[in-house]
């Protein structure tokens, strides 16, 4: 579990927080800024290590997805970065009036200090902020406070692919074996990146990648900004990545590691992170804010085959403006049944979950179609804040005709440890098998809070002819054996 810090206001005087950070060296690295996104006016941000000049932030606008319809309509959100040690004062001035401020995660209890229309506060490690007005979640200003980067490629050295500060038009880019590819802060990348039957390559950088001009004939087939196939030994780290597809999607692949990276969609079918039939994979500290699935994790699709096991997410922030932030499952192949097992998510911020249809909510889903068997899996230290539609939890042997031939194989062994909701938005939360041959069994709530009030089959209060469920707000359908709330 991480520790919280609770920041000190530092403008005028010297505070002791600012006396116990003295004796270690601060760093405050800016990037050039560019012209490969357009600048937000909407907010003026501006840093300093403690006692050094104020410096100035550049700051994009990127779209996001407003799924409040059945068509996506993207709308503008502001996005600043910039790397530091020690600690780093801050100061957000934003264009329009306001009333009221907030950063999410709120999990991190940041809370500024407005001073002539602007918002004061400080950090003292990495975070991926939301700074929003009045509540406003498209009108806002992602925030990322990194760490600078120290694994930094020499960039004569011939299996380097270093991208300098500037504009890159590189369209399709098949990596081998060995290649690290570098990003460097101000290189803005324009195209993909594919891995296909190779092994130990390393991305990296706090540059960006963006998507290629629609008219690039150099692109695949898919546009995917990353792929890893059939690889193994690949990671992915600190990079932001804006795409109108996935932002990775792997397959059929094993040891693979993403940290820190930072993803923006807008667009129909442009999921987060998608991993198909791979092992030992490890998602660490990323921000995801997307148009689709932030998170899914499959068995079979296209040409991957196989299972799918040993898979973390930690440490991670997650906001899906339509869709799903966790889904497991769904894809299979019913002619060799797949097994998605051994996945854990843990001290993960879920922002928002909104999804009009019914079939496809859940801010942690497991659904398990296509004979897949989905067992033992922990979500554990999950704070859900406030989401506009949809619901907490969705465990489903289902039968979906849209994607599936046969519905899943069962569902059994999932732990959810010190779950945290805190809002008014969540529909009814469904646990369903699909028949007695297709079950959900053994399920545990541990410590699972819902606007404060902690829910066990032993609560006080809880009249005896009631299921902790039906207090929990959630369906248990049929087929649904040993479940607990503890």
């Amino acid at each position: 579990m991480r520790n919280y810090f609770l920041p000190v206001l530092i403008f005028f005087g010297v505070s002791p927080f600012c006396l116990a950070q003295s004796q270690s060296p601060s760093q405050l690295l800016i990037y050039p800024a560019t012209d490969a996104l357009p600048q937000s006016q909407d907010f003026i941000v501006k840093a300093r290590t403690p006692g050094q000049p104020w410096k100035d932030i550049p700051v994009y606008h990127v779209k996001v997805a407003d799924g409040t319809t059945p068509k996506f309509i993207p709308k503008e959100t502001s996005l600043a970065w910039f790397d530091f040690s020690g600690a780093v004062e801050i100061i957000v001035t934003p264009k329009k009036t306001f009333s009221s401020a907030r950063i999410r995660p709120l999990s991190y209890q940041i809370k500024p200090t407005g001073k002539n229309k602007s918002l004061y506060f400080t950090l003292d490690r990495p975070r991926n902020l939301s700074i929003e007005l009045d509540g406003d979640i498209f009108n806002n200003l992602q925030l990322f406070a990194g760490t600078p980067e120290t694994n930094i490629p020499d960039k004569t050295d011939t299996n380097t692919l270093y991208y300098p500060p500037g504009i890159h038009k590189v369209g399709s880019v098949r990596l081998t074996s060995g290649k690290h590819v570098y990003l460097a802060g101000g290189a803005f990348v324009e195209g993909q990146f594919l891995i296909d039957h190779q092994h130990d390559i390393h991305i990296s950088g706090p540059g960006m990648l963006l998507p290629s001009p629609p008219d690039d004939k150099k692109s695949a087939s898919r546009h995917d900004a990353l792929r890893i196939d059939f690889s193994h030994n690949i990671s992915i780290a600190d990079i932001i990545v804006i795409h109108n597809t996935y932002t990775v999607l792997m397959g059929s692949s094993r040891n693979i590691r993403i940290s820190n990276i930072k993803s923006f969609s807008a667009g129909g079918n442009n999921d987060g992170i998608d991993v198909f039939c791979s092992e030992d994979v490890h998602i660490d500290g990323v921000f995801m804010r997307n148009s689709d699935d932030c998170i899914a994790i499959y068995g079979h699709r296209w040409n991957y085959y196989g299972n799918t096991r040993n898979v973390t997410v930690s440490h991670s922030t997650l906001w899906a403006d339509v869709a799903h932030p966790i889904l497991v499952g769904t894809h299979g192949d019913p002619s060799h049944p797949d097994t998605l097992e051994s996945l854990h998510f843990t001290d993960i911020d879920i922002l928002d979950h909104h999804e009009n249809q019914v079939d496809y909510q859940g801010c942690m889903s497991l659904n398990a179609g296509d004979s897949n068997l989905i067992r033992r899996v922990t979500f554990d230290n999950i704070r859900v804040e406030d989401f506009r539609k949809g619901q907490l939890v969705n465990l489903r042997v289902m039968y979906n005709k849209k994607y599936n031939t046969a519905p899943g194989k069962a569902i059994e062994d999932v732990l959810f440890s010190d779950i945290t909701y805190t809002g008014t938005h969540a529909g009814l939360s469904i646990i369903a098998g699909y028949d007695d041959s297709h079950p959900i069994r053994n399920i545990t709530f541990q410590n699972l809070r819902i606007n404060g009030a902690l829910f066990s089959d032993n609560m006080p209060g809880k009249p005896a002819w009631y299921k902790t469920a039906d207090l929990a707000g959630f369906f248990i359908g049929e087929h649904v054996d040993s479940l607990r709330f503890k």
